[in-house]
């Protein structure tokens, strides 16, 4: 599955790094998953269950909260109302570019935040919290001894799985506001619950009161033997394949196609994707393709560069044309395979060339022709090959036309 990697601007004016899992056709609809409490989109269940989805056609947006992965700015002044603000930037960057998300699902303390943030998210149809706390403040559990000093100091170094975070009064102060109850029963939108009744840091009574407190469509699932972070894959793709026939009574899987317009062109759309300093990401229609710049040029070769797809579709378009060609004739062609090669030359070395002076580009293209041909029909074949569209439009006079587009 194609992941896009990219930046957007998160509620502090910091820039956040997200990557979007994409499905290799059109998605049926797009999601935005929320990690963990010191977690990041690349922790495992995150990167499972998003990849796990978008195999089954759902595109999953993920991103790294404040300070947190490769996100900007310090985790230290982050809060759980500023995640929030994040989510539904994030949901904003998606509509924007892409679609707004349908569903909304959240892990652990992102789940609450899902929960809180799915109100200011019009469009989203489904949540689905996965060992989600009812209340925030639950978070303060992994640290509770250290509460006093937060409070007495302003700001402590804690321990979080072996890692040390900066935790603020500012934070304790903010959860201990949120009333997340008030946001599952007035949440209007279908609701999933799923936790594991073993789960040892987020007990099941959470998603007893969730759940309870819901009043509108809602559904649970145990998960069961799981452990709080789906450390298990077959855990995590089991949640995603629960979430992914859960959600599909609540979103339009089966879109109905746009009316094409055949004497229209197809628009082909080239987004850089930030994984490299060159990746590019390629869209024509419902088919994706990857560029890239070779490492001698300061890439990392994760696809074809500019001019591999120039000589691509002048092949391309060399052995389509000779086959209409030879299945009109009735000619014996069995294969066309055509190998083509850009290089500069210099212009005095091109005798039939009008132009004399600096370099000039060369494409040269070798056609191989398998079947039992005859002289004659080899040599009709080669002349067909140069009217060719493609080659016809590069041996042409071209204007292209370039605006900037707000």
């Amino acid at each position: 599955m194609p992941t896009e990697r990219f930046q957007f601007t998160g509620e502090s004016g910091h820039q956040l790094a997200a990557a979007l899992d994409l499905p290799d056709g059109e998605p049926a609809a797009y999601a935005l998953f929320a990690h963990c409490f010191t977690c990041g989109k690349d922790t495992l269940a995150a990167k499972r269950i998003s990849v796990a989805l978008a195999t089954r056609g759902i595109a999953v947006l993920r991103f790294d909260f404040t300070g947190l992965g490769s996100s900007e700015g310090e985790f230290a002044n982050s809060t759980f109302s500023s995640n929030v603000a994040d989510l539904v930037r994030a949901a904003d960057h998606l509509r924007s570019t892409r679609e707004a998300p349908t569903i909304l699902i959240g892990h652990s303390l992102g789940g609450a935040a899902i929960l809180a943030a799915a109100g200011k998210i019009p469009e989203a149809k489904a949540v689905a919290t996965i060992a989600a706390p009812s209340d925030p403040a639950h978070v303060t559990g992994l640290f509770r001894e250290h509460l006093d000093a937060i409070r007495a100091q302003g700001e402590v170094e804690v321990s979080l799985a072996g890692r040390p975070f900066r935790i603020k009064r500012e934070f304790l102060d903010d959860i201990a506001e949120h009333e997340l109850m008030k946001d599952v029963t007035g949440l209007h939108k279908a609701l999933l619950v799923m936790q594991s009744p073993v789960d040892d840091t987020v007990g099941i009574d959470n998603a007893t009161r969730i759940f309870v407190a819901a009043r509108h469509s809602k559904s649970f699932v145990s998960l069961d033997h799981a452990d709080h972070l789906l450390s298990k894959p077959a855990d995590a793709l089991y949640a995603a394949d629960v979430i992914a026939a859960w959600a599909s009574r609540y979103i339009d899987a089966a879109k109905p196609a746009k009316p094409v317009d055949l004497a229209e062109p197809r628009k082909v759309v080239v987004q850089e994707t930030r994984k490299s300093k060159f990746n590019q990401t390629i869209t024509v229609g419902p088919h994706r393709l990857v560029a890239d710049e070779p490492v001698t040029a300061g890439g990392e070769d994760a696809g074809p560069g500019p001019y591999d797809l120039l000589l691509a579709g002048l092949g391309a378009c060399t052995s389509m044309t000779m086959r209409l060609y030879a299945e009109r004739k009735s000619l014996p062609l069995d294969r066309v395979t055509v190998t083509l090669k850009h290089s500069k030359i210099y212009a005095r070395d091109c005798e039939e060339c009008e132009t004399r002076e600096g370099m000039l580009d060369q494409i040269e293209r070798d056609i191989a022709m398998d079947g039992a041909l005859d002289a004659e029909q080899r040599k009709k074949l080669m002349e067909i090959a140069d009217k060719c569209p493609v080659h016809r439009t590069l041996t042409s006079e071209i204007r292209i036309v370039t605006k900037a587009v707000e």
